[in-house]
Order: C-alpha cells, then structure tokens, then sequence
C-alpha cells in the first residue's frame, strides 16, 4: 500500500511576508511606534515585488499591528484598539450561537472577581473616573441607549481599576453583547434604572473603602438583578444574541 501524502499548503508571497514583519512585532524586536524603512527598502531586504510588499503592509494595518500616522508616509507599529479586538471575539461568538443565559452566566463568572480585584488594585485615577461614570449614569436622559451605554462606562472603569488586561479584555466583547438585551430590559422594567443606581453607588462605596468581599458581594448582586430584570421583561434566556 502506497503513503498518502497530504496536498502542501502554499501561500500567497504576501502572507509571508506579512507572518515575517509580524512576528518581529509580537516577538518585541520591533517596538510600538517604531517606523518601518519604506515600502521599496523592505521589498530589497526580502526579496520580493514593492507590491507584495504593500500588500502585507495592508493585511497587518488591518490587524492593528501597523498604522500609518498623519504626515507620514511611513507605517509604524501600533498596539491593537481594546474594542477592535474585542468586536471580533463579539462577532464569533455571535456566530457561535451564544444565548442570553450564556451571557448571564459569563458575566456571573467574570464580574464578580473582577470587582474585588479592583478594590484591592485601584487608585484614585481609578476612583475618580468611576466615580466621574456613576455621576454620568445618575444624570442620563430617558435616552434608553445613552442609559446602556453610561451602564456599560461603570463596567469598564471596574475593570480598568483591577489593573489586568487580561481581564479587561475578556470582559469588552460580553459588554457589546449585553447592549442589546440591556436596551429591551431597561425598556420594560421601570425599576431597572433604580437598582442599578444602588448596585453603582455600593460598588463605588466598596472600592473607596477597599473592601474586597463587599465589592465582590455587590457585583454579584448586580449581574443577578439583570438576570430578574430579564424575566419581568419576558426575555427568553434561551434567545439567541444579535449583534449591537
């Protein structure tokens, strides 16, 4: 019986390229905010065509590895937009089917911990802007979306006073899927601006004082409430999420 052998995958000279340039910038030898030699001196250096050049150069912008900066003619490296890379985690896991209670349940897991690792790592940068947020959301119009939107800003500032970003991260691509059903609930549950008001000032309360369990308490009280919220609202856990 004769070996089989699998058909070799061959790639564009320009996707070489482009894995060549990005692993310079992954692996750290080539720092954020340090320019590239022009497009011609790098088709010299590896051996290939000006356009394939121009052509990698296009795929790592779009990845966020390289931009090219106002009055430049330059592409220089630049560290990925938090919610760019966020948006596409959002938009698998739309296509992954994820449901309201697989949110709920995310959230549940995350925010909780989250919380209390700020209480233990804030600043007063940190309380500041969170206090700043919980104004904001208290002086929100009746405008359901700047509501979720000034909702989502207290999230973001918990999560930045934990100094992780890891953390920060996972957490970015759940807010944009909350956005949607956050708006139907607001909407139908007249209390729901009420207890998330509370919820916000307990949390603010926990951080100030650094008490880790209580921020960690609170938080956990607050991603219930929504999970209520979604039941007096008749939205159906099992509802598959759309995109913002």
């Amino acid at each position: 019986m004769s070996v089989a052998f699998p058909k070799l995958l061959i790639e564009p000279a320009y996707r070489k390229v482009a894995a060549a340039i990005g692993k310079r910038i992954l692996s750290r030898s080539l720092r954020e905010g340090e320019r590239l030699p022009p497009e011609t001196e790098l088709a010299r250096q590896l051996g290939v065509n000006r356009s394939t050049v121009r052509e990698a150069l296009r795929e790592l912008e779009s990845r966020g590895l390289l931009q090219r900066r106002p009055g430049s003619k330059l592409m220089s490296v630049s560290r990925p937009q938090h919610a760019a890379v966020a948006q596409g985690v959002s938009h698998a896991l739309l296509l992954h089917d994820v449901t309201v209670q697989h949110l709920w349940e995310a959230l549940n897991l995350l925010e909780p911990p989250l919380a209390q690792a700020a209480a233990r790592a804030r600043t007063a940068a940190d309380l500041e802007a969170l206090t700043s947020a919980t104004r904001a959301f208290g002086e929100a119009t009746t405008d359901t979306a700047d509501t979720v939107h000034r909702t989502a800003e207290v999230f973001r500032c918990i999560a930045r006073a934990a100094h992780n970003p890891v953390l920060g991260l996972a957490q970015e691509p759940l807010l944009q899927l909350l956005e949607p059903s956050l708006r139907i609930m607001i909407d139908k549950v007249p209390q729901a601006r009420a207890r998330i008001a509370v919820a916000q000032r307990r949390l603010l309360e926990a951080l100030e004082a650094r008490d880790e369990q209580a921020a960690r308490d609170w938080m956990a009280r607050h991603i219930r409430d929504f999970r209520k919220g979604y039941e007096i609202a008749g939205i159906d856990l099992a509802l598959r999420l759309t995109g913002p």
